[in-house]
């Protein structure tokens, strides 16, 4: 079996010494070769600058593949499509087109801006009206959690992909009989879009209880007893957060799943132990 398509995702830092570590990420992980390496936009596009910082250096400094995340919500069209155009310029041809959590967070209740895009699909629209991108949406496999039901979330990506979403990369997930059956779900509607999973390696478990509270995602009870007791171990629950991470990959690639896409947390080490395990080799 050949080895899997893998990509990244970083944040923008806040701090001199976020920056550093993030820059020290880039670099360990750059040899594997990534498809590509995305970079957040946070909650109402609050690092919006940081962002572009954060892509004008990867472009100028490396040869990975950089997309930008970019949200409506929280701004005019006109703002957004004037930060589309300057990415085009810096010779961006990808983005990750979302909606965007509002100011309070993924709990918080959405309202859409009384000039801009109302909700991602839109914003693919307008997207593809300026630059001919390739645009990668988001997915759900355990239903957004704002949305009124499951039917309406699978109708929601249908609409995304219509306007002209090219691949999907889905929340975090544990359990992967819920990535499988939402792909099943997926392909029974008719909705033609490759669907990416995110895998999310378990650097802190206290947080990843924090993130899956805001997602909607489910935490197995096995998981949490794998790591239950470790909080003041933390050579033992990196070593535990690999095994976990690459048995899940692994029993995803026997249901014929070839690509990844990893939350990184800004961290290097658990994301490059597991594409290793998965046959992703450093060149």
């Amino acid at each position: 079996m050949s080895a899997p398509k893998v990509s990244f995702e970083f944040f923008p830092p806040k701090t001199e010494a976020a920056e550093a570590a993030l820059w020290k990420t880039v670099e360990r992980l750059a040899p594997l070769n990534p498809e590509f390496v995305s970079v957040t936009y946070g909650a109402d596009g609050s690092t919006r600058e940081r962002t572009h910082q954060v892509i004008a250096r990867l472009l100028e400094d490396t040869t990975l593949p950089a997309v930008p995340h970019l949200t409506c919500v929280g701004a005019p069209r006109a703002e957004i499509d004037a930060i589309a155009d300057s990415y085009w310029d810096l010779g961006v041809r990808s983005l990750v087109a979302l909606r965007g959590d509002p100011e309070g967070g993924a709990e918080a209740q959405y309202q859409p801006h009384p000039e801009g895009y109302a909700y991602a699909s839109d914003l693919v629209s307008g997207l593809l009206e300026r630059h001919p991108f390739e645009l990668f949406v988001g997915a759900y496999p355990e239903t957004h959690p704002q949305a009124v039901s499951s039917e309406a979330d699978l109708e929601n990506l249908r609409r995304k992909v219509d306007a002209g979403g090219h691949r999907a990369i889905t929340q975090f997930f544990f359990d992967n009989a819920c990535y499988l059956r939402f792909r099943d779900r997926v392909a029974a509607a008719g909705i033609e879009v490759e669907l990416i999973p995110g895998i999310l390696p378990v650097t802190n478990f206290n947080t990843l209880v924090r993130f899956a509270g805001a997602c909607g995602a489910t935490i197995p009870k096995s998981l949490a007893r794998l790591f239950e007791g470790l909080d003041e171990d933390p050579t033992t629950r990196q070593l535990i957060a690999a095994h976990v991470a690459v048995n899940q990959a692994e029993a995803l690639r026997r249901e014929g799943v070839d690509d990844f896409h990893f939350y990184t947390l800004n961290r290097a080490d658990l994301s490059f132990a597991v594409c290793h395990a998965l046959g992703v080799q450093a060149s």
